[in-house]
């Protein structure tokens, strides 16, 4: 349809507005018979994204995962400014979905999708997407205070074994809380403008952690865009070359006689493989790898003062083996709380689920207690952070009973578990999925 304005008493031609089906935006999804072209929904909206998506500050690979796809609930969950968001969207606006056509995917649950969105909305009313900024400066005050504390440990009682691994364990701790501290700027749940969150981010996770700020934001919010979606979540990249995941997945595997480790054997190897040399090996080579081929070289330079600090202070005092240590420490502690909510849960292709849907079948939570929300840095908690990224986790428990209600009213479980129950379901899963392949490769 074409609509006409008037301009001087001339009648002035705008622009035509053309209407689209839910099957013709399916097939936008940058392969199959309209190749190339990437197609979004935003609120009843089309939008090509066909030659945006590489310039897409969340990531090519983020955004392009869910080309021919509804993203409204994505899209307001992972936006805090809307407004400025709003002027990369208004140039790419094709048309609108024809009048005919419903408002939420055929593949998507109507209801749930309509409860969640007042759900969000009563969010929004009640405050529980505003940051506490005390909570958050003594967060990093305690942080900064237990980093410097480890150093002089060592420095004044020397490096035998008592204040070494006194030193280590508080080294430790203060590495690990960044780590909570970082995920939450990322998160861009600290502050209200994300200007101050990336500064922050930089400089928690470049030069108190050591690593790329932009390396991460690009992996995790993929993970939480599609989590547990195999080739969209890179979390699970891990499938099938160390571990193989999922119990569908394990079988089909196991049926085309892949066998790239002794998969039966998985949940023995990972204890020496996952947890003790994730971070030491894969993340710190990777981050390095990523910052200098895509030119990240704010995040580099701030890398390397951590690493001219850190070596500084503790070079003299320590030897590489006793470096190391720390390490090996901080990347089990990290990996057991980060994989505890994913790992034991549903490992799937891609089912352009309604939002709530795609969340809750990859996620489970931690019971609550002072202990868990502090050793997990809240990630107890991963169900609400799904559904609500940017909410600061100081408010997470206010919003659980919400949510559990919600999954109440619409059949869907919410699971919530002890916390060495939980890490203990992440062996009972990879023993399970090693089982079925073990069975499919032999038998089938």
């Amino acid at each position: 349809t074409e609509k006409r304005g008037e301009k001087d008493g001339n009648a002035v031609a705008e622009p035509v507005m053309r209407w689209f089906t839910w099957e013709e935006v399916a097939q936008r999804t940058g392969r199959g018979p309209a190749l190339q072209e990437r197609w979004v929904v935003i609120d009843r909206k089309v939008y090509d994204i066909s030659h945006f998506y590489r310039r897409h500050p969340g990531g090519a690979l983020l955004i392009s995962s869910h080309a021919g796809q509804d993203v409204t609930d994505a899209f307001v969950a992972f936006h805090v400014d809307k407004f400025l968001v709003n002027k990369y969207l208004k140039p790419l606006q094709i048309g609108e979905l024809a009048p005919d056509q419903p408002s939420i995917e055929p593949t998507k649950n109507k209801m749930l999708v309509k409860d969640f969105r007042e759900l969000r909305a009563s969010v929004e009313k009640m405050g529980l997407l505003e940051p506490n900024k005390l909570f958050f400066f003594l967060h990093l005050a305690h942080i900064l205070l237990l980093d410097t504390a480890a150093w002089l440990i060592l420095f004044y009682f020397g490096t035998s074994l008592v204040p070494f691994i006194v030193s280590m364990l508080v080294l430790t701790i203060s590495q690990v809380q960044a780590s909570w501290l970082q995920h939450d700027l990322g998160h861009l749940s600290v502050f209200r403008k994300t200007k101050w969150n990336h500064l922050l981010h930089k400089f928690v996770m470049c030069h108190l952690i050591g690593a790329s700020a932009k390396w991460w934001t690009l992996l995790h919010s993929r993970h939480h865009s599609k989590p547990n979606c195999f080739r969209k979540d890179p979390d699970i990249d891990m499938h099938p070359f160390l571990f193989t995941l999922g119990k569908k997945f394990s079988v089909e595997l196991g049926i085309k006689k892949k066998k790239y480790m002794p998969y039966n054997h998985q949940h023995k190897y990972f204890f020496f493989t996952l947890p003790p040399l994730l971070f030491p090996t894969y993340f710190h080579c990777h981050t390095f790898y990523i910052a200098y081929t895509k030119r990240y070289w704010v995040d580099l330079a701030c890398m390397l003062t951590f690493y001219i600090r850190f070596f500084f202070t503790y070079g003299s005092l320590l030897e590489m083996k006793s470096l190391l240590a720390y390490y090996f420490i901080f990347s089990s502690w990290f990996v057991w709380v980060s994989q505890m909510n994913h790992i034991p849960m549903d490992i799937y292709y891609d089912k352009n689920l309604d939002w709530v849907s795609t969340q809750l079948q990859a996620t489970c939570n931690v019971e609550q207690s002072l202990f868990n929300d502090w050793f997990t840095g809240h990630l107890n908690f991963q169900i609400e952070h799904h559904l609500f990224p940017t909410m600061p986790r100081h408010n997470y428990w206010k919003v659980a009973p919400l949510v559990k209600s919600l999954c109440a009213k619409h059949g869907i479980e919410y699971q919530c578990k002890p916390l060495l129950t939980a890490f203990a379901d992440i062996v009972h899963s990879l023993k399970n999925s090693g089982e079925l392949w073990l069975d499919a490769y032999l038998h089938k």
